[in-house]
């Protein structure tokens, strides 16, 4: 492993806001993971830091990266083992070389494979656990175990490997055959032409509750386009924050409880967030 102390993170975070932390730890070998939780008190494991809100501010935490932890194997009969640290657009580009059918309506979606894995990362009625198998963890007694599916508890953009801070390493997936390309093609035209991804942001703020978009109740409360300091509610996509140029940790925090109080206030309805907020 790689350890490099007082490390500035803003640069890890896809909203371009973090202070700096105490240490950041690259993985090299799965069983390093271990030794780093048995000897570290706070950890945070930082994936491609497309949903991780991250103070700026020192912070005593060792943040660690997986991304070394990158292997795709074709393991036969639709089945693929995936490691952690790769990013998704390469396993999606995979299933397309081998024609496997399953990921077409995840496509685009920015991260790494095991930080969808972990808040169970979906789109268009589609969700990565769909066609995971199993998966392999550091689990809650610091032990490398495999655990399959339907051992698991998952739902909606939660997990038990949430509820229980597993880490995760691995994956086997089960594909069918028959690669959509245009579908894949498709919906990358429409994030590209519908997000706004020239800018700052963690992806989809809020999750939708349930037989509702969280897009449409924050236009429906006459907030998009506001701001607090530099944070932007989208004017493309409302359900996106955008750094403008000079955001504050504080500032995602208080337009965060803005839209909450708002949609509250029109629609009754409670949003929750779905990225991931390290606390200050």
């Amino acid at each position: 492993m790689k350890i490099q102390k007082y490390h500035h993170m803003r640069d890890y975070s896809n909203m371009k806001i973090g202070g700096r932390a105490k240490e950041f730890i690259i993985i090299e070998k799965k069983e390093e993971v271990v030794e780093v939780v048995k000897t570290r008190e706070k950890i945070f494991l930082i994936g491609n830091g497309t949903n991780t809100l991250i103070p700026d501010k020192d912070m005593d935490i060792s943040f660690v990266s997986l991304n070394k932890l990158d292997e795709i194997k074709d393991l036969g009969a639709g089945r693929v083992y995936v490691e952690a640290g790769l990013h998704f657009d390469k396993l999606v580009e995979f299933t397309g070389v081998n024609n496997y059918s399953g990921l077409e309506n995840l496509a685009g979606i920015p991260g790494s494979v095991g930080g969808l894995i972990y808040m169970n990362g979906g789109a268009y009625g589609s969700e990565i656990f769909d066609y995971i198998e199993e998966i392999e963890i550091v689990d809650e007694n610091h032990e490398i175990r495999k655990v399959k599916k339907s051992d698991m508890h998952v739902t909606y953009r939660k997990t038990e490997i949430q509820q229980k801070k597993w880490i995760v390493l691995s994956a086997i997936f089960k594909f069918g055959k028959g690669f959509d390309k245009e579908r894949v093609e498709d919906l990358k035209e429409r994030r590209e032409s519908r997000h706004p991804l020239s800018m700052p942001n963690l992806g989809s703020t809020f999750k939708n509750p349930e037989g509702h978009f969280s897009a449409k109740l924050i236009i429906a409360a006459g907030i998009q386009g506001d701001k607090v300091g530099d944070m932007q509610i989208s004017n493309i996509h409302p359900n996106f924050l955008e750094n403008l140029g000079n955001a504050r940790y504080s500032d995602v925090i208080e337009i965060i409880k803005l839209v909450k109080e708002k949609v509250k206030l029109d629609s009754g309805i409670e949003l929750e967030e779905e990225i991931v907020i390290i606390e200050d």
